[in-house]
């Protein structure tokens, strides 16, 4: 099963002619069985060993070969038969009891979960290699939970019904290009046996596309050209990037000896319309490895390129990587997925809007390969969660894929119905899937808390992504109370209702897992506020640059210039400003009343500047930030001039100190009761 899926290319569809006999003894036909059969030629293997069991029924090594031999190509039903009567001739020696996993994993993809069940369990206490029992162990949950899994709703899968697409060989990697009405697949094209005897000039698999017709048909596919399809390699994976303008595909080569894929490339071709320029193989993705079924898409907001390999240093057999794209056909070192790879084979990824598909063995499913997803959630992929029956079989489901509405869409099954060159089972066929169109829509108003409606109310849709209100979109109801809204399917929603003079009102809901269209009402209900209160009157007042601001209580005694304790308060308000705004500079003006002589005056407002900026400088402030003024009586702000008679208090009007902002801050907001702004 994972050689068959890991190639995805010829496998047993490709026979390997051995010599003609004509007549043979039994011994003969025995002999020849098991060549067949050790050369990987299972199909004339049990042809030959079949005829032997005819005449020697108690042959237990002949009948094993058979029964391994109808697992590998994928007939269960025999193969089914065949360990069953394997099991019982044994007659409890124990010698085939390995062989009660193939047995039960036969049974499971016939579908008959029940009689699987106990044949893992009597396996499981059997076997003692770790790594098999915990394939088992997955395998037998798989069975466990397939027993009751429900047909998923609004879902419809349907097998392709054009003998040209679907073949009796296999046909892979059915994908929408991006107008999302034409389908690249890659087939072998024959309903025939391929054997390598010259019979089949031209066995290698091909790229081909169809175009679906206006009555919903598929019209006939035509084959790429050969700059694609390159002779003696067989040519599939195909995939696109989102603008459609480039394909990438693998190229392989089997050794036709052993049946073996020796290479696996990934390819990269670039154009439209079907028109591709000449293939260029991928730089960073290949090497010594098989690399195969390139998807590209998106991770940490980058463009990447996701891929299978069998490279060393993986979880399973096949795994899944990524690898950051650089260039054009170039790729950075690729990275394992993890939380996605498993002990099992990961293969068939693909990736449309934060989603990525994959089929996988490793995790419980219903059958061989299962459809998964997983969600990237911006840091790391959510738990891989089975896409359900219908999606997936009993059988081998693969190759899943989207068009670009996100509606109908492909996968690959060699699932019960498909048409089969070799046993009922053996070969993939493409199947379409189609999902019923579900909407989702919401109509919403607004209404006082006695449910009277409110109308010209603003609404706001609000789409909640992990808890965080992202894209929004704005409504005013107009003359009514009520707004419409076009939604998303599996979304968070919000919406916010307001209205002058009323509190705004919420409310939460979302689309997720809606399997029917479906209209949301939702109303919300508005309190009115109370009238407003006449606002007091602001305790603060904006002072701007270059405008006097008079320190209250700076006062000096008569002829003195001592900083007064009083005077520290009003200073201590300025170092507190200067230590807010770090980037003011301000200069300080100190005024004298008219009494005494003009020169006398000017020297003492001077010290009295320089007082109050010795006394910043020493509470930490830088001098540079500091320009002392000594301003004497040349700006009397009254009468009391030389030569006119006043009172002392006519007089203490004149003596101040002031502040002026010089640089930093254009404007700055004080208390009024600390400073006032000066008259002069």
């Amino acid at each position: 099963m994972r050689t068959l899926l890991s190639l995805l290319i010829l496998s047993f569809t490709v026979i390997l002619q051995a010599q003609p006999i004509n007549k043979s003894s039994t011994d003969q036909l025995k002999v020849f069985g098991e060549e067949l059969y050790e050369n990987g030629d299972y199909v004339n293997a049990i042809e030959k060993l079949k005829e032997y069991i005819k005449e020697e029924r108690d042959d237990i090594e002949a009948a094993y070969m058979v029964a391994d031999a109808s697992y590998k190509i994928r007939d269960y039903k025999y193969a089914a038969n065949r360990y069953a009567l394997l099991i019982r001739k044994d007659k409890g020696q124990g010698t085939y009891k390995k062989d009660l996993f193939n047995y039960a994993r036969s049974l499971k993809q016939l579908g008959q979960y029940e009689e699987a069940i106990p044949v893992f369990e009597e396996f499981l206490e059997f076997t003692q290699d770790e790594k098999v029992k915990a394939m088992a162990q997955i395998e037998l949950a798989g069975a466990i939970e397939a027993v009751d899994m429900l047909e998923t709703l609004g879902l419809n899968v349907e097998r392709i019904e054009s003998k040209e697409i679907n073949s009796k060989q296999s046909e892979y990697s059915p994908t929408y290009a991006n107008d999302g009405e034409t389908m690249y697949f890659a087939s072998f094209d024959e309903n025939k046996l391929i054997r390598l005897d010259g019979t089949n000039e031209d066995y290698h698999l091909k790229l081909y596309k169809a175009k679906k017709g206006k009555k919903g048909k598929w019209e006939k596919p035509e084959a790429l050209d050969m700059e694609i399809n390159r002779p003696d390699f067989h040519t599939g994976n195909v995939k696109f990037s989102k603008d459609g303008e480039t394909m990438y595909f693998t190229r392989s080569e089997i050794d036709p000896s052993t049946n073996e894929v020796t290479s696996s490339k990934i390819y990269v071709s670039y154009g439209a319309d079907g028109n591709w320029s000449p293939p260029q193989e991928a730089q960073g993705v290949n090497g010594a490895f098989l690399a195969k079924h390139p998807a590209p898409g998106e991770l940490f907001g980058r463009e990447v390129l996701y891929f299978s390999s069998d490279m060393e240093g993986g979880d399973g057999g096949f795994d899944i990587y990524y690898a950051t794209k650089k260039g054009d056909g170039i790729f950075g070192e690729p990275v394992p997925l993890i939380g996605i790879n498993t002990i099992g084979d990961e293969e068939t990824p693909f990736y449309k809007d934060g989603n990525l598909y994959f089929s996988t063995t490793g995790l419980p499913g219903m059958g061989g390969y299962d459809i998964f997803y997983s969600t990237w959630n911006g840091t790391k992929w959510s738990k891989p969660t089975n896409m359900g029956k219908g999606y997936n079989s009993p059988l081998d489901d693969v190759f899943f894929s989207l068009s670009p509405d996100g509606y109908s869409g492909f996968l690959a099954s060699n699932r019960e119905g498909t048409s089969s060159v070799e046993s009922n089972t053996c070969c993939n066929d493409i199947y379409e899937v189609l999902l019923t169109k579900v909407e989702a829509s919401l109509i919403t108003g607004a209404f006082t808390e006695d449910k009277q409606p409110i109308d010209s109310s603003d609404f706001q849709l609000v789409e909640v992504v992990n808890n965080t209100p992202g894209k929004t979109e704005f409504k005013n109801s107009g003359t009514t109370n009520k707004v419409n809204y076009a939604l998303e399917i599996d979304k968070a929603y919000m919406v916010i209702a307001n209205k002058e003079g009323y509190f705004p009102d919420t409310i939460e809901f979302n689309t997720v897992d809606l399997d029917e269209t479906k209209e949301f009402a939702k109303v919300l209900y508005l309190k009115k506020k109370p009238e407003p209160v006449k606002p007091k009157e602001p305790d603060f007042e904006t002072i701007t640059i270059n405008q006097a601001i008079e320190l209250k209580n700076i006062l000096y005694d008569f002829d003195d210039d001592k900083i007064l304790p009083d005077a520290e308060k009003d200073l201590m308000v300025l170092l507190d400003l200067m230590n807010k705004y770090p980037e003011m500079k301000i200069q300080l003006n100190s005024h004298t009343d008219a009494q005494g002589k003009d020169k006398y005056n000017q020297e003492l407002s001077q010290r009295r500047a320089s007082s109050a900026k010795r006394w910043l400088i020493k509470n930490g402030i830088d001098v540079r930030r500091i320009r002392a003024v000594g301003k004497g009586e040349t700006e009397i702000r009254n009468e009391c001039v030389n030569g006119v008679k006043c009172d002392d208090d006519q007089h203490r009007f004149n003596r101040r100190t002031e502040f002026v902002i010089l640089e930093g801050p254009t404007t700055i907001q004080v208390e009024k009761r600390q400073f006032k702004k000066s008259t002069n």
